[in-house]
């Protein structure tokens, strides 16, 4: 405790810095994610090629990740871009699972109503199916929040700075009280995103009050098949 009062504005700054670095593979993931997903979805040939070949991505080490992207973006090894596309991906990984699974859980009697009072093709998925996946698309964003937050802590490794440098600076020191503060400000970071969320699907989607159970077993069935 008293490290801490006495570094609360490292802790502060390195909050802030991860919570930047996190928030933008977590919204390219949902954003990126969505084309395959919906591929995965409308042709049944397509989803097992593409399920695959986006789950295999989230089999790569990051640290592998950060040596090959560099010379293949034309990027520094020390640039915050490294880590950022680096956790895009897996974002993106995660992510497309699940907007298939969304879009599976949409009520077949929704979509034949819509389709006989004249929505048909794109029009009935932006206006009808999207919205109403937007449940378990919201779960998943929230794993996909989580598991970034806890994933940019490994950027320290290629010297990026974030709540990682508590972990790494602390064990060279063996401080303990230093290591505790980085997990513990990690997870707040992580909670403060799932709350965020949260709080930005009930206004979004008011909807989904009525559904949670729905979209959290469809979530944690898809985590799994992960």
């Amino acid at each position: 405790m008293n490290w801490f009062l006495a570094n609360t504005g490292l802790v502060g700054d390195l909050m802030l810095q991860h919570a930047r670095l996190s928030v933008i593979p977590i919204v390219l993931g949902l954003v990126l994610a969505i084309p395959p997903g919906v591929l995965a979805w409308r042709w049944g040939w397509a989803r097992g090629p593409v399920l695959a070949a986006f789950g295999l991505l989230y089999t790569i080490p990051s640290l592998a990740l950060f040596v090959l992207l560099p010379p293949i973006l034309g990027i520094s090894f020390l640039s915050e871009l490294n880590v950022i596309i680096a956790m895009t991906i897996y974002a993106v990984a995660l992510m497309t699972r699940f907007v298939t699974d969304a879009l599976d859980a949409v009520d077949p009697a929704a979509r034949s109503s819509a389709t006989a009072m004249g929505y048909s093709g794109w029009s009935r998925f932006w206006a009808v199916e999207l919205p109403l996946a937007g449940p378990v698309l919201l779960a998943g964003l929230r794993v996909v929040a989580v598991s970034t937050v806890s994933m940019v802590t490994v950027g320290v490794l290629v010297g990026i700075r974030s709540l990682g440098f508590l972990f790494m600076d602390g064990l060279q020191r063996g401080n303990a009280a230093q290591i505790v503060t980085g997990i513990v400000a990690t997870v707040v970071v992580a909670l403060f995103f799932d709350l965020t969320l949260v709080l930005l699907g009930r206004i979004l989607l008011p909807w989904n009050r009525r559904t949670p159970r729905v979209a959290r077993r469809l979530a944690l069935r898809a985590g799994g098949a992960g």
